[in-house]
């Protein structure tokens, strides 16, 4: 493993001082002179000006710093990031989506948080595929110190609150990577659970992330059994060996992260058994394509600093509309991953285009790749 770096654009004294000012006094300036100078800096927000300073200084576009670069294996990375004022925090098992700039172009994926939640800093590991351009380039060719947008955490992966316990891990390839944030969160806490096990499997000891670290926190904790099953030379990890290894499995709340053959024999298992109620799964998928939306009731849009209107159909979303109509703006994925094209809404409704939602409240964040209007209605932008 090659040792931890840090950025020659940055110092610990400058971060500190950059990390007070953005969640305490400087923070708090910022929002109120935001506020003020609002009218005064139309079309652009005084926002967009401080993201020009400093991308961290952005409540409106997440953004985070590299601040080092650790080697896993080798063709995978655990990147750490200092989020910036924009941030909101995750729950552990949660992933999020990152925005990287290669060639000019910004693409968009999304990655399982290994950090705990309150940490100063985020964690994210990486596995290199060499058939993508995303994570070769963010495993290969990303310093310390590259700046990397930020969408919200999301996903349903989660650790309960308060934990059961009697819980059950079941993780292949990179599906360790929600799991060992949900540990590291348990073992941090005063109270640990009663009884877990985590069954994981890998192609070899080489390309088993955190073999280490999760190998020395099993033999420090009483409530942990760990079971590495090595596919090259044990074979796969299937429902009869995880009966094996786990006799109890039926009674236990059971989490199931991996490639997608594990994911469907572990439904299937759970399922015939009447257990299903107790399995959670996380696939990693893209989002899918957006449903059409008859279009019904469409509306005037206006674009209240652009001083433009424009006739926008139920079924377009409002992002597109815009555009057509020669305004400009914010955007990323196109796909409602990353929030990059949120603008708030003063007036109206809007259709969540991929589940037929209606809502909108004045001051409300509003998605505009993935919502259409739903009468009329008048964007901040």
């Amino acid at each position: 493993m090659r040792p931890v770096s840090r950025s020659r654009s940055s110092s610990p004294v400058v971060d500190r001082l950059t990390g007070w000012w953005s969640g305490h006094t400087g923070g708090r300036i910022l929002t109120a002179a935001s506020w003020l100078a609002g009218p005064l800096t139309s079309p652009s927000t005084p926002d967009d000006y401080l993201a020009l300073l400093d991308p961290l200084l952005s409540a409106r576009h997440p953004a985070g710093r590299v601040a080092a670069v650790r080697a896993e294996g080798p063709a995978a990375a655990t990147l750490t990031i200092r989020p910036g004022r924009g941030w909101g925090g995750h729950r552990a098992g949660q992933y999020l989506p990152v925005g990287v700039e290669i060639d000019g172009v910004r693409h968009w994926r999304t990655y399982s948080i290994t950090a705990r939640p309150g940490d100063a800093a985020l964690t994210i590991t990486v596995k290199a595929d060499p058939r993508g351009r995303v994570s070769p380039h963010l495993v290969h060719r990303t310093p310390p110190g590259t700046v990397l947008r930020l969408g919200p955490a999301q996903g349903e992966f989660l650790l309960p609150e308060p934990p059961p316990e009697r819980m059950l891990f079941v993780t292949a390839g990179s599906g360790i990577t929600p799991v060992t944030g949900i540990l590291r969160t348990l073992a941090r806490r005063p109270r640990p659970p009663g009884d877990v096990v985590l069954l994981h499997s890998a192609p070899d000891p080489e390309r088993c992330f955190f073999r280490e670290e999760l190998t020395e926190l099993a033999a420090r904790s009483p409530w942990l059994r760990l079971g590495l099953t090595y596919t090259r030379a044990d074979g796969r990890l299937t429902p009869e060996r995880i009966a094996a290894l786990c006799p109890d499995w039926q009674r236990r709340e059971a989490w199931v992260c991996g490639p997608a053959g594990l994911l469907d024999a572990a439904e299937h298992h759970w399922g015939t058994a009447g257990s299903g109620g107790r399995l959670r799964t996380e696939r990693f998928r893209l989002t899918p394509p957006l449903p059409q939306t008859p279009d019904t009731t469409g509306g005037r849009v206006r674009f209240d600093r652009s001083g433009v209107g424009a006739d926008a159909p139920a079924s377009g979303p409002l992002l597109v509309v815009a555009e057509q109509a020669g305004v400009t703006m914010p955007y990323g994925c196109r796909m409602g991953v990353c929030h990059s094209c949120l603008v708030p809404l003063l007036d109206g409704r809007v259709r969540d285009l991929r589940t037929g939602e209606l809502h909108g409240e004045p001051g409300e964040l509003i998605q505009t790749c993935v919502n259409g209007a739903a009468g009329p209605l008048v964007l901040d932008v």
